[in-house]
């Protein structure tokens, strides 16, 4: 069996999902030539939906830098730094695994913002309005409605529609991640999402946006490129925006032309180097 030359993919996926909602760009780029790694946050792991749903013990409590920390570890076992790609808050952890250095390039995928982004349209807003409208909730897993799934993810469908995929995909919250992204909006220096923005040798970080998503509106992706932009670093950080499109950009109609393009950036701008191993 030959072993691929090609940079290995890792696929970080966001709130409310499972690895399951990669696994169109997944195949698509295995089929392209890559290894793919598409690991589960901490408590989702290999787990399919249904049984999240019936017992999300596992989720309660879980912290971005705990999710953060395992994918890290994940990264620091392969041998060479992987191409890194995350979808919506699976974009935050993109963003700060780039503040560890640990990629060859980075795609945010709708990206939530990281610390000091003061950015929130009021569509994002009421995307966390089930989770923040209760404070004494801040470790629990709460459910996502199928109601709210239609506005978040499936706002170009009728409701039906919808709710099949609410059925296919959706899995309860991690509360605390919600709190401590929304906590750190005004809080740059000492927020959780805290990303070093100044930063001279991060690898390439490409931001994409759905012109109709309401989780995360091209206001949220270009607020997040200008940050990084006016700071002074020479990093690249480059921006695509695609019309017609919503949250759901990995599994949308007319998905394959989208990680055709993340694909092709990430590989034209990957920076190849081995991951360095920390010392004990």
């Amino acid at each position: 069996m030959t072993t691929s030359t090609k940079t290995p993919i890792v696929l970080i996926h966001g709130l409310w999902m499972t690895p399951k909602s990669w696994n169109t760009w997944a195949q698509r780029f295995r089929d392209a030539g890559h290894e793919v790694i598409v690991p589960g946050w901490p408590g989702i792991d290999d787990r399919d939906v249904e049984d999240i749903r019936r017992n999300p013990e596992a989720l309660k409590g879980v912290g971005l830098k705990q999710i953060v920390d395992h994918y890290e570890r994940i990264i620091r076992a392969l041998p060479v730094k992987p191409i890194i790609m995350g979808h919506s808050f699976g974009g935050v952890i993109t963003q700060m695994l780039a503040d560890r250095g640990l990629g060859a390039a980075y795609v945010g995928v709708a990206p939530g913002q990281t610390a000091g982004i003061t950015t929130l349209p009021l569509s994002t807003l009421w995307t966390g309005t089930p989770i923040l409208s209760n404070p004494f909730g801040r470790n629990g897993a709460k459910p996502l409605s199928k109601r709210h799934f239609h506005f978040t993810f499936g706002n170009d469908l009728p409701r039906a529609e919808s709710d099949r995929l609410w059925q296919e995909y959706a899995v309860n919250s991690y509360n605390r991640v919600f709190f401590e992204g929304v906590s750190s909006v005004l809080n740059e220096k000492g927020g959780v999402t805290h990303v070093d923005y100044d930063r001279t040798d991060r690898a390439p970080l490409l931001v994409i946006t759905g012109e109709i998503d309401h989780v995360v509106p091209p206001a949220i992706g270009k607020a997040i490129v200008k940050k990084y932009r006016s700071s002074g670093s020479p990093a690249v950080v480059d921006y695509r925006e695609y019309p017609g499109r919503t949250h759901r950009l990995v599994s949308q109609d007319g998905w394959e032309q989208i990680a055709d393009d993340a694909l092709g950036w990430a590989t034209a701008n990957e920076l190849r180097e081995p991951v360095a191993t920390p010392e004990v």
